[in-house]
């Protein structure tokens, strides 16, 4: 195999090696020539000077004698060196004795010396005699041509470039010739012998070593080649015996793939029954699921008609009187038609859980009202030494988008539970964000849950021990459902707790911010409070009433108020009411527990006095707190009960077949307030609304002649009654129904049994204030 000259690797390393040599040698010859210039610099001036020194004396007496001829002798013999163009000697009046000058040689180099040494240079020697040195008798004037000494140097300069640049060219036939005879030659007829052997014959000859290179990296690389040779003719004959077992192999394995062609073929046969078989399960599966789910919905709408009348009328009969033994037996059927009515919900929606039909709405709604609405009408359920308090961040967001039913749920769960097991002691809610969600923490003194209970109470029907369900009730349903509801929102509930000191769960939801906290008008006046320092209500008030722009100071149970004068004072200490009385004149604000209201004889003798249940809400406290200290007329209040004198709250349309339900709805919504108008059905319904207005419509779903759906699409459609509020009241609870319901034109959905709690909140949701309620 021939190799190009220019690609061997002598070629290469010599040109290298050359290239590197005249590059150094360049650099020295250039570092001679500047040596050798500034030595013909220097030389120029130091022989001017030798021969100025040599002409002191003569031109000295000279310029004493005053002798033109001996003068002008001197300067024609100065000008024989041929570097000297110009020669003069003047005495001490400035009298020129003699002056030579000739012309300047000219030549095509003049320019680089006149560049390097300049083109002349002048030199000057005072002139006087040795014995009186202060004494100048002339000057003695030289002009020198640098030329003379510029044309020599620079022939030196091209010697010694020409000299370095042969240098360079025999150094590198030189290395050619080296490099070709020790590299390049081995080389090459290592290449041939590998060019001419063939690798694939297994008698291969090893390759011979050039002479003289046995032990150097030539011989080396023969000896790996011969190595590989020998593994290659080994690898060859391994996989010529691997072709052979590999053909004997093929052999066997067309017979075993035949036969197990056929066992395949029996497999799918199988098979294809199987897929057929589990295709009918799949069928029977749905339908029984349908089945299933037809099931929940018609148990449901079953259980709570009847459920809906008994809770009803316990609830009505509740409210007219009653002797002690009578309020009992009542109040222990109503909580029991509670107990099932929870039961029938948590079930319905563990139905939805495992039927993966549960979906969830993503809606702005106010979750702090959603909060303090929910305790309100859980307060009831609360022990009377348990202080129950909201206490919601003050950037708190107005809105967040979400689910506001199953987060009311959440919400209801938990406070549920907290309240079930605290008998002393505060069940604290807190609402507080944190970037992309909200935190709610619902806190209990009550008994606590041990740690290794801890991780069963979030399954069904499991609580931390076995005596609890006959201690404190309850089905165990309540942090299933919320652990998975908190799931299903992309959530996290955690709990800490410690058995005798109390719970805390948390739940942390991503639910966005839709609007921040809009702060209420500041307000003005010198608000006094009289609490325990680890009240819920000193907690509340430390971080509202200092938001408002109120001046707000709180004072332990036992202090002595005389001397102070403040506009309005708040406590939930009952035993201290007399005593604040005769120490202030001020307003009193008692907030206290449901039901604990002072009767009508106490409350008149403090008055003006004022009375609010607890949880105490924020804007019930500021409204409170804006027509208290701003002068305005309050709500006219009842002083046996403590609640505001029922006024007509709104005129309510009742749609509703079953004889039962009309007399507990009208019941409920009359001691509201309401003025209600029945109609059986929704043929009837439409009569009524073209005989009067109406500011609600409360619509029964399935009743005779025209249903509910029917009733409200022909409302909606005539165009009449757009914004007329149309609330479903319906027994089934399946997630469809209410999607039935919004598709029908109806506004809100609530179901049976209901309270009348949420017949409060639905009615104040969706009517408006009186006064501002359209005529």
């Amino acid at each position: 195999m021939d190799i190009k000259f220019t690609h061997r690797l002598s070629y290469k390393q010599a040109r290298l090696t050359v290239l590197v040599g005249f590059v150094i040698g360049f650099l020295l010859s250039l570092i001679q020539i500047g040596i050798d210039y500034a030595s013909e610099d220097a030389s120029i001036n130091r022989e001017m000077l030798s021969l100025l020194e040599i002409s002191h004396n003569p031109a000295s007496r000279i310029a004493y004698n005053i002798d033109a001829e001996l003068a002008k002798e001197l300067t024609l013999g100065l000008m024989q060196s041929p570097a000297i163009i110009g020669a003069s000697l003047t005495d001490n009046n400035g009298n020129v004795l003699a002056n030579v000058r000739r012309p300047r040689l000219q030549s095509n180099f003049r320019l680089i010396s006149d560049f390097l040494f300049d083109e002349s240079r002048r030199f000057e020697n005072r002139l006087y005699l040795s014995h009186r040195p202060k004494e100048t008798l002339g000057t003695l004037n030289l002009e020198v041509d640098t030329y003379a000494f510029g044309s020599r140097f620079l022939r030196r300069a091209e010697i010694t470039l020409l000299s370095g640049f042969t240098r360079s060219l025999i150094l590198t036939g030189i290395l050619l010739a080296l490099f070709y005879v020790m590299l390049t030659k081995p080389l090459v007829k290592v290449i041939s012998a590998l060019s001419s052997s063939d690798p694939r014959d297994p008698n291969q000859a090893k390759l011979p070593f050039p002479p003289g290179h046995e032990n150097d990296e030539i011989g080396v690389l023969v000896k790996v080649a011969n190595r590989q040779f020998v593994t290659m003719a080994t690898e060859i004959q391994q996989r010529r015996h691997a072709e052979n077992r590999l053909t004997e192999y093929l052999g066997e394995l067309e017979n075993r793939v035949s036969a197990r062609t056929n066992e395949l073929k029996t497999i799918n046969t199988r098979l294809s029954q199987s897929n057929e078989e589990l295709e009918n399960a799949r069928r029977v599966a749905l339908d029984m699921a349908q089945a299933r789910s037809a099931f929940l919905a018609n148990m449901s709408h079953e259980i709570r008609t009847p459920l809906n009348g008994l809770l009803g009328m316990i609830a009505l009969s509740l409210d007219s009187p009653l002797n002690a033994e009578q309020r009992q037996q009542l109040s222990i059927a109503h909580d029991s038609g509670k107990v099932l009515v929870e039961l029938l919900n948590d079930i319905l929606d563990l139905s939805k859980f495992d039927a993966g039909q549960l979906e969830l709405e993503r809606i702005p709604f106010d979750l702090g009202a959603l909060a303090e609405d929910t305790a309100n009408l859980l307060s009831q359920n609360a022990a009377p030494s348990v202080e129950l308090t909201c206490l919601i961040a003050p950037d708190f967001p107005a809105m967040v988008l979400g689910d506001p039913t199953r987060v009311r749920q959440i919400v209801s769960n938990l406070l549920s539970n907290a309240l079930k097991f605290t008998r002393f002691g505060r069940v604290d809610v807190r609402l507080s964000g944190y970037p992309g969600g909200v935190r709610i923490e619902v806190s209990d003194t009550g008994i606590g849950i041990p740690r290794e209970a801890q991780v069963k109470i979030f399954q069904p029907f499991t609580q931390a021990a076995a005596g609890i369900t006959r201690q404190f009730g309850g089905t165990g349903l309540g942090l299933a459902l919320t652990h998975n509801l908190s799931e299903a929102m992309k959530g996290r509930l955690s709990i800490s707790s410690e058995a005798g000191f109390g719970s805390q769960f948390r739940v942390e939801l991503p639910l966005p911010r839709h609007s921040p906290a809009i702060p209420p008008a500041p307000l003005k006046g010198r608000v006094v409070a009289i609490s325990n320092a680890g009240s819920g209500l000193a907690e509340l008030l430390d971080s509202l009433l200092p938001g408002w722009g109120l001046n707000y100071r709180r004072y332990g149970t036992d202090a002595d108020l005389t001397g102070l004068a403040p506009d309005l004072l708040i406590t939930d200490c009952v035993e201290c009411l007399f005593m604040l009385r005769a120490s202030v004149s001020a307003p009193i604000l008692l907030v206290t527990a449901y039901g604990n209201f002072l009767p009508g004889e106490q409350a008149s003798a403090l008055s003006p006095l004022q009375q609010q249940a607890r949880p105490l809400a924020r804007n019930a406290l500021y409204q409170t707190l804006r027509h208290t200290l701003q002068a305005e007329d309050p709500t006219p209040v009842d002083p046996s009960t403590g609640q505001p004198t029922p006024e007509l709250r709104a005129r309510i349309l009742l749609v509703e077949d079953n004889p039962v339900n009309q007399l507990v709805a009208k019941g409920m919504l009359s001691k509201l307030g309401c003025e209600v108008t029945v109609a059986g059905h929704g043929g009837e319904a439409l009569e009524r609304l073209e005989q009067a207005p109406f500011d609600m419509v409360l619509m029964d779903c399935n009743m005779p002649v025209m249903d509910g759906y029917e009733a409200s699409r022909q409302i909606r459609r005539s165009g009449r009654w757009p914004q007329l509020p149309i609330v479903a009241l319906t027994a089934n609870a399946m997630p469809e129904e209410r999607e039935r319901c919004r598709a029908a034109g109806m506004s809100d959905y609530l179901a049976k049994p209901f309270r009348r709690e949420e017949l409060i909140t639905l009615i104040d949701h969706w009517v408006a204030l009186p006064g501002l309620r359209a005529t």
